[in-house]
């Protein structure tokens, strides 16, 4: 099977027919011979900041000299993001190679696995095949019934930072969200948490003592902000001093401090984790599609916040490190998000925006969220792609102007490559 063949035979599977648990990813694991029970794994779960976790951590144990497997979703561009060792997405050999063992497994199964089970499984095999030392993954969606949660206890579960999301699968309260998110924390694990959501450390804490699972919180007050600006920030995290990471958004030292209070408790547990590599690994990361700044003349940022919580944060950002820009709004919601809050937060930021659909049948429709927009007093226009949103960004915000494209990670890609063919191109000196 090809790489394409592969990626086609994955998304052929939905998820929306199958009730939610892991019989299946059970099932399916247990036919291709357990991979994951030879594997460790770092299992991070959160509303909010996953990924930038997810890269950190994967950065600085590669930089202590270990082989280091990635799972994260959803990609940006190309499905191979999804599944790296130590950097490298995996190839198209690669995933070729163990979706030929996944699809007659799964086809002899009573209920065939949906997408993400696919996607976790193919994760599993080409990292057991790499000899991964350690794996950083990420659930899709929730914990407790998500795919990845088939593991056995990990060597640490992180709880990132919480806030409402996708309630319609979670639950209508913090409480079920946190609550289904503190689904990973296994008996007798370690689990280190964000913190700062009472209702849902509350829920996290019972649940650890329930299960004898050994709790840390992230302390803020070691944390200390020297320098911030487009290029990245400078910090300390006591007793580090003057730690720096390439990433732009405010609210990123703070899933560096998470990391770091992980990074920690590994070294506890016996991994060699050395100043240098925590150094090392921090400056080099690098997580696409978040606070990410794709052009200087004018700004352009990208930033995949798609919930109130993360509007909140990229809201902040934008405040502290563009003040009194005039900021051009590229905008894409998915129709099950809590759209009101999130440009509740937006409109007194946005001078303009321009409406874009994501690549999803669960977007929502432009003409909708311009109405929704133009009840805000802001001004909206709906483009007919992505494309030409971009172009009518840029030359609305002219050459001293901002330009922010958010709302969804399923418009990171698609921005992307567009302002790459349709902007540089044009304008090679940038």
């Amino acid at each position: 099977m090809t790489g394409e063949e592969a990626v086609d035979y994955i998304h052929s599977y939905g998820w929306e027919a199958h009730a939610p648990g892991l019989d299946r990813i059970r099932d399916l694991l247990c036919r291709l011979g357990d991979p994951q029970r030879e594997l460790k794994f770092l299992h991070v779960a959160g509303t909010n900041g996953k990924g930038s976790v997810c890269a950190c951590l994967a950065s600085v144990l590669e930089a202590a000299g270990y082989r280091v497997g990635l799972n994260t979703s959803p990609h940006l561009e190309r499905f191979h993001e999804r599944i790296r060792v130590n950097g490298e997405e995996i190839t198209d050999g690669a995933l070729g190679a163990v979706v030929d063992q996944i699809r007659p497994a799964a086809g002899a199964m009573p209920e065939h696995p949906t997408e993400f089970e696919l996607i976790t499984a193919a994760a599993f095999l080409h990292f057991r095949e790499q000899g991964c030392e350690i794996v950083v993954l990420e659930t899709g969606l929730g914990g407790e019934l998500d795919a990845s949660n088939v593991i056995d206890t990990p060597e640490l579960a992180v709880l990132t930072a919480m806030g409402m999301d996708h309630a319609a699968l979670l639950g209508p309260t913090l409480r079920d969200v946190a609550a289904a998110k503190a689904g990973i924390v296994k008996p007798g694990g370690a689990v280190v948490s964000r913190g700062g959501c009472p209702e849902a450390d509350e829920v996290f804490c019972r649940t650890c003592r329930e299960r004898g699972a050994a709790l840390r919180e992230l302390d803020l007050s070691r944390l200390a902000v020297r320098q911030q600006n487009l290029e990245g920030a400078v910090f300390d995290f006591a007793p580090w001093e003057r730690l720096s990471i390439p990433l732009a958004g405010a609210y990123q030292v703070e899933n560096a401090a998470l990391a770091l209070t992980a990074l920690e408790w590994l070294g506890e547990k016996g991994w060699n984790i050395p100043e240098e590599a925590v150094r090392r690994g921090l400056e080099t990361v690098r997580w696409p599609g978040r606070f990410e700044i794709l052009g200087r003349d004018p700004v352009f940022l990208l930033d995949g916040a798609h919930n109130a919580h993360g509007m909140r944060a990229a809201v902040k950002s934008l405040g502290a490190l563009l003040p009194g820009k005039r900021l051009t709004v590229l905008l894409g919601i998915m129709g099950d998000k809590d759209a009101g809050d999130m440009l509740d937060l937006l409109a007194p930021l946005a001078e303009r925006v321009f409406v874009l659909r994501p690549d999803s049948p669960r977007a929502m429709d432009p003409a909708a969220l311009c109405a929704l927009l133009a009840a805000r007093g802001v001004e909206a226009h709906p483009c007919a792609s992505v494309e030409e949103g971009v172009k009518a960004a840029l030359a609305a915000a002219g050459r001293d102007g901002a330009v922010c494209a958010l709302g969804s990670l399923y418009l990171c890609g698609a921005v992307r490559g567009a302002y790459s063919s349709k902007f540089q191109r044009a304008n090679p000196g940038q």
